[in-house]
């Protein structure tokens, strides 16, 4: 009898730790003029089923539209998109109850700021229509300091409605965290700054840029697994670009396109992600396109087409693969929705599980532990 209860409450254990092995907190941050939303909202997502339920939100945080989470997962920052009184936010972050307290917040430095990336050290901040990028040291508290530096890029392109001038439109880490990559919709260009996060005021030197086909207008880059590669995203074009990578320098060495041949509508891209397994890219298109565009990495860093699917809404600003690589999940800015899909490793085909988070104007997604 002893020997039957110990081993029932051995597989009760065992199932327990592998049930929660399955779960992450679903971090989305939303548009909350449009509709009605509270800001930032926790789910918990099963990378198993795919089933979600809904954790906590905020309450009246302004258009936090894009978010990154601390290492440590203690500390939320986002932006909150508001023209010229545009700030960023810092909040305390209890993942077990999915529980966001705002610490303190300060101004963006720039209209629109559109991302953010955060280390140890510094919160770095693309502000769109500013057309500069801002840096904020963290308190002790994980709050912001004022902005130490603030970069302003300069420059239009040959897009009169879309390029009249910079529009800084991502910030993102090397893989060794030596460099930040900056995308600038506005003039056709990718910066690199050598990145000192200890400094007081200088921590982003310009190293190097590269400019890109004219009016194509690169919006959001993502590295290889390995480092080696950046792969570019241009949102006025639908090209993509392909780079090889090294120490703060890129190098074009090939470049397709994320629409299909036969494509004649309104199309902007979006969003570009690498599966966690590194093997295929995938690329979101909005406008009257609404697809996500699949290849396979190649040894050598270029893409082979693998397929197209719609994203079954309207809008697909932002997509986010769960970290077991199982699903994909499609943020709509217009449908208000965020549908899941089932993801296969194998070929990296997309099916849809039939199951939507339903939810005012969700416009980014981040994973994080529970």
């Amino acid at each position: 009898m002893k020997n039957s209860i110990v081993v029932f409450l051995f597989i009760f254990i065992f199932t327990n730790v592998q049930a929660q092995k399955n779960k992450f907190n679903l971090l989305i941050g939303t548009y909350t003029q449009t509709c009605e939303s509270k800001g930032i909202y926790v789910y918990d997502f099963d990378s198993k089923t795919g089933n979600f339920s809904f954790k906590n939100a905020t309450e009246k945080v302004v258009n936090p539209s894009y978010l990154t989470v601390s290492k440590d997962n203690n500390f939320v920052y986002s932006v909150n998109e508001s023209g010229a009184e545009s700030t960023v936010s810092s909040f305390s972050y209890n993942s077990s109850s999915g529980k966001l307290d705002l610490i303190n917040k300060q101004s963006s430095k720039g209209a629109d700021p559109c991302y953010i990336i955060n280390d140890e050290k510094n919160v770095i901040v693309a502000n769109y229509s500013g057309g500069n990028i801002s840096v904020f040291g963290k308190n002790n508290d994980g709050g912001l300091t004022e902005a130490k530096q603030v970069i302003q890029h300069y420059g239009k392109g040959t897009n009169m409605q879309r390029q009249e001038g910079p529009h800084v439109h991502m910030v993102h880490f090397s893989p060794d965290q030596k460099f930040v990559l900056a995308n600038d919709l506005g003039n056709d260009k990718v910066y690199s700054y050598a990145y000192n996060p200890a400094a007081a005021n200088t921590v982003l030197v310009l190293k190097d840029s590269i400019s890109v086909k004219s009016g194509s207008g690169p919006r959001h880059l993502t590295f290889s697994k390995n480092g080696k590669f950046v792969y570019l995203l241009q949102e006025l074009d639908g090209a993509l670009t392909v780079f090889s990578y090294s120490n703060g320098k890129l190098k074009k060495i090939d470049e397709t396109t994320i629409l299909a041949k036969d494509f004649k509508g309104t199309f902007s891209s979006a969003d570009i992600h690498i599966s966690p397994d590194g093997r295929f890219l995938y690329a979101s298109n909005r406008g009257q396109a609404n697809t996500i565009t699949i290849y396979k990495i190649l040894k050598n860093g270029k893409l082979l087409l693998k397929g197209q699917s719609s994203t079954l809404g309207k809008g697909p600003r932002n997509f986010a693969i769960d970290p077991t690589g199982n699903f994909l999940l499609a943020a709509h800015q217009y449908t208000n929705d965020i549908v899941i899909f089932k993801r296969n490793k194998t070929t990296g085909a997309l099916t849809d599980t039939g199951k939507k988070i339903t939810l005012c104007s969700p416009v980014c997604l981040v994973f994080t532990k529970n």
